[in-house]
């Protein structure tokens, strides 16, 4: 394992690195599990800890991060819902971020990627999958409890839709929604910054959008928007994206 020069790793938050690294900066998260790789992914070591390098080419908040992304990000102890999880590239970063005293509840519908993401779960403790549709919030509303952010990551053409009927049953007052845009999936009749306008009017009046980023050039067409309910109380609660009847509603403390 290398370990580089001291002054080449500089901490951005309580477990996330930045390096310079020629025209970018890398970043790198203090690995939770073990063994440290996921994906493939470098690993390097700072004094005792060991680090992964956030290849942003798989992953759409690490490919933020690499374009100096200024949102939201998972903080050391919160709790996230973790929409479109798929085997958990990002999620497990994601894990990385909020350590042990946090969790990521990580949703996924394809039998085959929830697989393996069951296996990365045996090696993040902090890390919840959940077999289950994000369309379908009721589904998986009696095992994931309030949390402090939603990230959304899902190929449908009502993304922002999905986003926000998770906010409404999930999010904690204050807390952040993070929507990773594919606007390929969202017709080709409008242009990539047609879609991302309309993705930011639907939001208007529920959601203060702080930060939006194209991911270019690492994902094509792809943006990701972050912000906080407006007036700092999530959306007003109200039936979720799902063409099932609305059941009875369940109070939440």
């Amino acid at each position: 394992m290398r370990k580089p020069d001291r002054p080449s790793l500089v901490a951005r938050g309580e477990h996330l690195y930045r390096r310079r690294e020629g025209d970018f900066h890398s970043y790198w998260t203090e690995a939770l599990g073990e063994p440290a790789p996921v994906y493939g992914e470098r690993i390097t070591s700072l004094d005792e800890v060991v680090l992964r390098r956030w290849d942003p080419s798989r992953s759409k908040l690490g490919a933020a991060l690499a374009n100096d992304w200024e949102g939201p990000v998972p903080r050391s102890g919160e709790r996230w819902l973790y929409l479109g999880a798929s085997t958990g590239t990002t999620a497990s970063h994601v894990a990385d971020l909020v350590g042990m005293d946090g969790f990521v509840f990580a949703v996924e519908k394809s039998l085959r990627p929830f697989a393996r993401l069951l296996a990365l779960a045996q090696r993040y403790p902090n890390l919840g999958p959940v077999l289950g549709d994000a369309r379908d919030p009721f589904a998986y509303l009696p095992v994931v409890p309030p949390v402090d952010g939603v990230y959304l990551d899902v190929a449908q053409p009502d993304q922002v839709e999905i986003g926000l009927a998770s906010a409404r049953w999930f999010l904690r007052p204050a807390g952040a929604v993070v929507i990773a845009l594919k606007t390929a999936s969202m017709g080709r009749q409008r242009s990539a910054r047609e879609h991302l306008l309309d993705a930011t009017r639907q939001l208007e009046g529920a959601i203060d959008v702080e930060e939006t980023l194209s991911l270019e050039p690492y994902h094509k067409r792809h943006f990701l928007l972050g912000g906080r309910p407006t007036g700092g109380s999530p959306p007003t609660e109200g039936r979720p994206v799902t063409n099932r009847p609305v059941r009875p509603s369940v109070r939440r403390s």
